[in-house]
């Protein structure tokens, strides 16, 4: 009985089933084992790159405020909210238009869940994870104010941000509806 050829595996085929085989034992290999620091070692230091500053404890800069200029450059003493270093730059995360949303939709809930409150310093973005806290700079008078994203939007064209009516307010362009502003993270 002849055997018909087209019955037959062919050679690409079993390359390819092959391939596919090395990359799946490939993506099975185990985690590599975590890191366990040395005994009277620094917890806090364990995971960072070589190179990281070291963190410094919010009591030591509360305790000796140093009146020096700031990483900003206003010369304002550090009040233990958050170190600044100089070696760590604004991270631009976009440049682009922001409007903002007021007294029509005061009260109602957000798609985070909470009740907007106009009064607040929230805003909406499309991706950014709800709570994160954002520095929103005007690029018309410079000023800057630091929002946590509750909400879901813009959805305009160019939009980058909805921002509060007490945000866009501080900012001082709450009178041009919709203004450039840079997403800096906080």
């Amino acid at each position: 009985m002849p055997i018909d050829p087209r019955s037959r595996p062919r050679r690409g085929h079993a390359f390819a089933a092959w391939l596919l085989m090395a990359l799946l034992v490939g993506c099975a290999a185990p985690a590599p084992a975590p890191v366990n620091p040395a005994p009277g070692a620094d917890r806090s230091q364990v995971g960072q790159p070589a190179g990281s500053p070291e963190p410094i404890a919010p009591s030591a800069a509360a305790s000796e405020p140093s009146g020096a200029p700031t990483a900003r450059g206003d010369a304002t003493p550090e009040t233990g909210d958050r170190p600044v270093t100089a070696s760590a730059p604004d991270q631009l995360i976009a440049q682009g238009l922001a409007s903002w949303y007021g007294r029509k939709f005061h009260g109602r809930r957000t798609a985070s869940g909470e009740r907007y409150d106009m009064h607040d310093f929230t805003a909406a973005h499309k991706t950014l994870p709800f709570g994160t806290r954002v520095r929103v700079r005007s690029l018309q008078t410079g000023k800057e104010v630091v929002v946590r994203i509750n909400d879901r939007g813009p959805y305009r064209h160019r939009r980058i941000i909805d921002l509060s009516q007490a945000a866009i307010t501080a900012l001082g362009v709450r009178h041009r509806g919709v203004t450039s502003v840079e997403l800096l993270r906080e």
